[in-house]
């Protein structure tokens, strides 16, 4: 079957999984051979005032503006403004010398400078969505130099030698192209970027998303678990996160990185500098569950090695109250977007899109084998006549098991070994030993088996 002839289960896919994430609205477009092929609006751009979601819906995308950071330093360096050897302090003052070298232009690009995630930006968020615990007046790149002072005492490895996700490097990148540029980011970002692709309702300037009168309204969870409205971060995020976009502009950037910098004869860069982004700098340090891919990061674009035989380019992206996921195959020359008003990641979502427009079945992804797998798994389980029960849940990628003895509840963790085959196994970790636990298919209904105890799950199958 053909991705047309498929939407319809991808749109019950998404409105599932926004149901099950108390998402309030979404917007997605889809890019195949080269051109859009589907785009959507599910749910409530702002559910007060009754208004709906459509592929044009203004949000933040956070973190993917790292993307636009890394494509404008690039540039810069096709031109001989910059390199990407350069060592940073050529451009801004920051002189930590992680294990006594020194930090470049490429380790700020890869998130491999050796220092690790120094937490402005969830302070900073935190700040703005009324739920930090730390505030810091970090209003400018100036400040957050004396914000960064003495980072380099917490330095995890030389420069390039361990990747790790620094928020505060693509701050330190957007001083860096004010530097080479002689322009203000937000100036240099808007006119070599978005204007050439078109993109003429992505902006970083509050006035601007004011004047547009689609625009999706942030939401928060608060500590009594209400959704309610919040704000954007307008100029408290810019490189490394400030970016303010809809599914048919993104659509286009997209289709220009999977056209090796060129839209509809504006050439924004040059082949082999999109190439380079999109190439794996450096391995995360995530390790692959069976059957699953490897992490890399290029410049500003995360890379999964291996994804249903492809490389996956893809970054996602949440201040809080907004996500946002771009996903792409370029061999394929195919692209997903997804954007979303609240704080909910969108990596399944785009993945399973990615999978039909590959013309391959969901289920092959590990992500949705393996929580397929933990889901039919939980519930209550008893014991024989019913003497004892156990409630098993699901939180990510492992189940929780929970037991009540007397007065006193324990909750102890089960680590999957083998989900692929049957029984299924886990792994429970006390401080002295592992105690085995299956989960086996007896007569149409699940026993769970640990130890000297056997539960038949109350529900069946």
């Amino acid at each position: 079957m053909t991705f047309k002839e498929r939407v319809a289960e991808l749109e019950n896919y998404i409105f599932k999984r926004m149901g099950d994430a108390e998402i309030i609205g979404l917007s997605i477009a889809a890019v195949q051979d080269g051109q859009v092929s589907y785009s959507n609006g599910f749910g409530f751009r702002d559910f007060d005032k009754g208004s709906s979601a459509t592929p044009e819906t203004t949000y933040c995308i956070g973190s993917v503006t790292k993307s636009f950071t890394a494509l404008a330093v690039l540039q810069l360096q096709e031109r001989g403004l910059l390199s990407l050897d350069d060592p940073i302090t050529r451009y801004v003052n920051f002189k930590a010398r992680p294990m006594g070298e020194p930090i470049r232009v490429k380790h700020l690009l890869s998130h491999s400078s050796g220092l690790p995630s120094l937490g402005y930006a969830e302070a900073t968020l935190g700040a703005v969505t009324e739920t930090y615990d730390s505030w810091f007046p970090i209003s400018s790149p100036k400040d957050l130099l004396v914000f960064m002072s003495g980072a380099d005492e917490w330095a995890l490895a030389r420069p390039g030698e361990r990747h790790a996700y620094l928020n505060e490097g693509y701050i330190l990148l957007g001083s860096i192209i004010e530097e080479a540029s002689g322009r203000d980011y937000v100036s240099y970002v808007t006119e070599n970027i978005l204007r050439p692709l078109g993109m003429n309702r992505s902006t970083f300037m509050e006035e601007d998303v004011k004047r547009d009168r689609n625009v999706a309204t942030p939401y928060v969870t608060n500590k009594e678990g209400v959704k309610v409205a919040t704000r954007y971060p307008y100029g408290q995020m810019l490189a490394d996160g400030g970016l303010m976009s809809n599914a048919t502009d993104m659509a286009r950037f997209a289709r220009m990185l999977l056209n090796l910098g060129e839209l509809d004869g504006a050439q924004v860069a040059r082949p082999n500098t999109v190439q380079d982004m999109l190439e794996p700098k450096m391995r995360t340090v995530e390790e692959p569950v069976p059957g699953g891919c490897h992490h890399s990061y290029g410049y500003g674009i995360r890379i999964k090695e291996g994804f249903l035989g492809h490389n996956l380019a893809y970054h996602s992206g949440s201040v809080y109250g907004s996500s946002a996921y771009i996903c792409m195959v370029p061999d394929e020359e195919a692209a997903v977007v997804i954007l979303a008003n609240g704080g909910y990641f969108l990596e399944d979502m785009g993945e399973y899109a990615m999978a039909l427009l590959l013309g391959r079945e969901p289920e092959e992804l590990p992500y949705m084998r393996r929580t397929a797998a933990l889901d039919r798994l939980t519930g209550t389980y008893r014991t024989f006549k019913d003497t004892s029960s156990y409630e098993v849940t699901r939180s990510s990628g492992i189940l929780q098991l929970e037991m009540t003895w007397g007065r006193r509840t324990y909750t102890v963790p089960l680590i999957p070994v083998d989900l692929e085959g049957e029984p299924k196994l886990f792994r429970m970790y006390g401080v002295e030993a592992t105690t085995p636990v299956e989960f086996l298919q007896r007569d149409g209904a699940i026993y769970m088996v640990y130890d000297r105890t056997m539960a038949r799950k109350a529900n069946g199958c």
